[in-house]
């Protein structure tokens, strides 16, 4: 394991504010984090590959060892997990890693949290829906179709059993584009293929309420700096749409030809399960936390904003 963290580092060398770890830092959301988290925390960027650039260290989630040190150099106050086997598809074709890094892992990290006493905050998604329902809410029974449902759900459970004041943020979708190269966003992808003339297929069937990267990074970071706040929350729009209509909509607001949308009905061969319905219902943390909920529409532009 490399550390390449900096003087800042260490017991001997706190700085006035909290420590944060965010796990999954190099990712696309991570990448939102580490910028919404600046301001009030002291920020650690870990991921399973390291850079060696300042304030940075190299983590592996699934190896119990390596968290054990990890935490004991760090000594974070606060954990943001946004580190996960998230390739639906690849996951069901690697179960067994799929399970060793989105179960296990945060098992590993959820016990440390425990032990010293460091706030968590934990990625989920509304994959653990079986998306036959018109609308989800906290409480609602999970039926998870594929493996990465499968394995975030199992998470969910162990964290919430070894840390009851931990924060669980499930969402359906978040869209924003990259502040790194490397990373799965959507909307570079999508964006890439119409710059280039290529149609895009987007399923006619799967409804999804969307929240934009900026907004969620900003909201997990105020989530995890107030302790009075535990528990499972959903995050989205206060409308769902399909994705043949986001994609309409996306391709409207940058300008984009409608007929580079192309409808897709059925999904194509060897796709992993997904649910048709995943809108998950956002009044808990409306009335809890006080988040103003926004529209696809404010979404989407956001991301463009």
């Amino acid at each position: 394991m490399t550390e390449s963290i900096g003087n800042s580092v260490g017991s001997g060398s706190r700085v006035d504010k909290q420590r944060i770890l965010v796990i999954g830092a190099k990712g696309f959301l991570g990448t939102y984090a580490v910028q919404a988290a600046g301001d009030t925390f002291d920020v650690i960027r870990a991921d399973r590959k390291c850079t060696g650039e300042p304030g940075s260290i190299e983590l592996d989630i699934a190896d119990a060892s390596t968290v054990e040190r990890v935490f004991r150099v760090i000594e974070p106050d606060c954990v943001l997990l946004l580190a996960a086997m998230s390739d639906i598809d690849r996951c069901e074709r690697m179960p067994e890693q799929a399970f060793a890094v989105n179960a296990r892992g945060a098992e590993n990290i959820a016990n440390v949290c425990a032990r010293t006493r460091a706030r968590l905050l934990f990625t989920s998604t509304a994959a653990v829906f079986d998306g036959c329902k018109d609308g989800y809410r906290e409480e609602d029974a999970i039926a998870p179709l594929s493996v990465y449902g499968k394995t975030k759900a199992w998470a969910e459970d162990v964290v919430k059993a070894l840390i009851p004041s931990a924060v669980v943020i499930r969402f359906a979708l978040v869209l924003g584009f990259a502040r790194k190269s490397g990373t799965n966003a959507m909307l570079d992808s999508v964006m890439g293929k119409w710059k280039a003339g290529e149609p895009v297929s987007f399923s006619t069937r799967e409804t999804r309420n969307p929240i934009d990267a900026a907004s969620l990074a900003r909201l997990m970071i105020t989530m995890l700096g107030d302790r009075q706040v535990s528990g499972l929350f959903h995050v989205g729009a206060s409308d769902s749409v399909s994705r043949y209509e986001l994609g309409r909509r996306l391709a409207a607001r940058a300008g984009v030809s409608i007929d580079l949308v192309q409808p897709q009905g059925d999904p194509p061969p060897g796709r992993a399960p997904r649910g048709d319905n995943h809108f998950l219902l956002t009044e808990k943390i409306q009335r809890t936390f006080n988040f103003k909920v926004e529209t696809c529409d404010q979404v989407i532009e956001r991301c463009f904003s």
